[in-house]
């Protein structure tokens, strides 16, 4: 009996032991299951984070710093320039341009009516703007006091073009828009084609000893503008020497007189219409208003040296990747 006895607590205990046994396994098992489970989630969180970070890129532009959405399918641009370069580069997803001035040329697919019109360069439709919720709106120096409401909108950044470097900004801007776009490629093929252009010609300016003077004739009234100016790029980029050193740098440029044309007797003159940018202007007249008695005294007129640039280029859509090459090839012709 007492062998008995002690044979059942025996087994007993065995039983208590081997169930203990399995508990704490399936508890180490519970929890490697538990600990897989949260690494996995935590690993679709960061999949899901990059994802996120991937389809967005900060710009830092000179309004401020902008989380913008890579590939925006519907983008409302107020600059010129901004539209050459995305045109360029085969973007898509452009829903609404300033139809309500002139439009370039070049770029007169986007006045029709497959675009919305959303105002002009200086004064924006924000109704319209807002009525296309945008997922991006690209802005520059005409629409930049109202920064603030685009943004209200949607993402906007600043896309304008400085002129102090000028084609250092020009290049900047291009890679910007390329990013968000995706067309690194292109646009980098695209910005060594011009380059190459530039360097060509600054060679050819250098070596000249021609002095130039670049002016804007706008209602018989003409303004010089220098290094570092608006059209600055022409000395500062293209290697024009300036007949004067001391222009007043501006968007503006500085108020000049015929006088002050014949008296610095420039070899070089490059004229850039404004009154023929905006729609009102004609290129006839403005031959006889500047080719007058006076600037019949330089060595520009006498040697078929005035070069009436496109004001479309110039004036309208300057900074675009299409317009910054063919302000190169227009300053080139006065060399040949």
């Amino acid at each position: 009996m007492k062998k008995l006895s002690l044979f059942l607590l025996t087994a007993l205990l065995l039983l208590v032991l081997a169930a203990c046994g399995t508990d704490g396994e399936s508890e180490e098992a519970s929890g490697a299951v538990d600990e897989g489970e949260a690494e996995e989630e935590a690993a679709e969180e960061n999949e899901k984070a990059e994802a996120e970070e991937a389809s967005e890129i900060t710009v830092t532009h000179e309004l401020g710093e902008t989380v913008v959405p890579k590939n925006p399918e519907s983008v409302v641009v107020f600059d010129f320039g901004v539209l050459d370069t995305l045109d360029t580069l085969g973007v898509e997803g452009i829903t609404g341009i300033p139809q309500g001035g002139k439009v370039p040329e070049y770029l007169s697919e986007y006045a029709g009516e497959e675009y919305e019109n959303v105002g002009t360069l200086v004064e924006a439709d924000f109704e319209t703007v807002h009525a296309l919720d945008p997922e991006l709106i690209i802005i520059s120096g005409r629409q930049s006091d109202n920064y603030d409401e685009f943004s209200s909108i949607a993402p906007t950044i600043y896309s304008g073009v400085d002129t102090g470097r000028y084609v250092e900004s020009f290049e900047e801007n291009v890679e910007v828009l390329a990013e968000i776009f995706e067309k690194e490629a292109e646009a980098e093929e695209a910005l060594a084609e011009v380059h190459q252009s530039i360097e060509a010609l600054n060679e050819d300016a250098t070596a000249d000893d021609g002095k130039s003077l670049v002016v804007l004739a706008n209602e018989g009234s003409v303004s010089a503008y220098g290094p570092s100016s608006r059209y600055g790029m022409i000395h500062d980029n293209f290697g024009f020497e300036p007949v004067d050193e001391n222009i007043e740098s501006s968007t503006h440029g500085q108020s000049i007189s015929y006088e002050y044309i014949s008296e610095n007797n420039p070899d070089y003159m490059f004229v850039i219409d404004r009154g023929a940018a905006v729609g009102d202007g004609d290129e006839s007249s403005l031959t006889n208003v500047i080719e007058n008695e006076l600037v019949q005294t330089t060595e520009a007129y006498k040697n078929d040296k005035i070069l009436y640039l496109d004001p479309e280029f110039w004036y309208l859509s300057g900074g675009g990747l299409t317009s910054v090459q063919e302000m190169v090839n227009e300053a080139a012709q006065m060399l040949e």
